[in-house]
């Protein structure tokens, strides 16, 4: 379990969602923080990908080595 303190204007923001979701506070703060992991780990293989790029290539020799020049 985890307690966090909101500013009074996020919490009423939280609480209005969670009513048109018909969910609970819990809820909504509980899918908003799986979200925001998973975006940062998204954020982090794309940076990992970025960097082990090295440089770029002609898009025909792309198109050669898929085999898609016939």
């Amino acid at each position: 379990m985890i307690s966090i303190r909101l500013e009074k204007e996020l919490e009423e923001q939280v609480d209005l969602l969670a009513k048109l979701k018909g969910s609970k506070r819990s809820a909504i703060v509980r899918e908003a923080l799986v979200r925001y992991l998973e975006d940062s780990e998204d954020l982090e293989l794309a940076r990992r990908a970025l960097a082990e790029t090295r440089g770029s290539r002609p898009l025909r020799d792309v198109r050669r080595d898929l085999g898609l020049d016939g």
